[in-house]
């Protein structure tokens, strides 16, 4: 089942997530974002994209219940395709919007972290990296991502107690750019994109490129050694124990 579909809206690519209760991520979540993404940077017919979720939800992050059922094996999967999502938005040539239509939760966060500009939901949903109440260290993609969004001082205070923030707050602290009301979040992120995607192609790429490069040198050096580390954490016995007794207490 297609998990993200294309919405055109007058030359912005509307990508929505909907996949499941939570938009939670999986594997098939990951690969299809990859592949919308991978085909629409070889399409000229959209100068912008915009990211949503469906309902009350962006994302609300790893689908643990999946990590809890599969295992080591499903872990081993998994890991390199969300990297591989994430990067997809990363590293997408044209400008990205987020449009944080509710909770955008650990690895949802980390997909609105990665756009080029977030605008949320004023009346609906929270936002936060919670990996470590899990008791699972980041993707190091997902930690160049947030520290080129957020900056290398703020990651402690992000990441560390697991916080998640209601809209004004996160705008406070800069973890959003803009908060408006539930039926303008995709207005608002439609007319951003459009102001974005007037730039010229070419040169906007070039200069996400050069923002963009420090963090992507540092994934392209530090990449394999640490993902290698960060799936012996997630696939050891008692992290295992630990999701699994998350997702019985909290998730249920």
């Amino acid at each position: 089942m297609t998990s993200i579909h294309l919405e055109p809206a007058d030359g912005v690519a509307v990508l929505r997530i909907e996949h499941g209760k939570a938009n939670a991520l999986d594997t098939e979540l990951c690969r299809d974002l990859v592949a919308r993404l991978d085909a629409l940077a070889g399409d000229d017919t959209y100068r912008a994209v915009v990211l949503t979720g469906t309902g009350g939800v962006f994302s609300a992050g790893v689908d643990l219940k999946r990590i809890a059922d599969g295992g080591a094996e499903y872990v081993a999967e998994f890991l390199p395709a969300l990297s591989d999502a994430f990067l997809s938005v990363f590293d997408f040539p044209r400008p990205v919007v987020a449009a944080v239509n509710g909770h955008a939760i650990a690895g949802g966060c980390v997909l609105a972290a990665a756009s080029d500009h977030r605008v949320m939901n004023s009346e609906h949903g929270r936002i936060g990296l919670t990996e470590l109440l899990v008791g699972v260290p980041f993707p190091l993609v997902a930690t160049e991502v947030v520290r080129c969004a957020y900056g290398t001082q703020r990651l402690p205070a992000l990441t560390y107690t697991g916080q998640t923030l209601r809209a004004a707050d996160a705008l406070s602290l800069g973890v959003v750019d803009e908060v408006t009301g539930a039926d303008q979040v995709l207005p608002s992120a439609l007319e951003v994109a459009r102001t974005l995607g007037t730039a010229s192609a070419s040169a906007f790429a070039h200069t996400k490129n050069q923002i963009h490069r420090p963090y992507r040198v540092r994934i392209s050096e530090q990449r394999a050694s640490d993902d290698a580390r960060v799936e012996e954490l997630w696939s050891a016995p008692e992290t295992l124990a630990a999701i699994k007794e998350y997702v019985r207490s909290v998730l249920g």
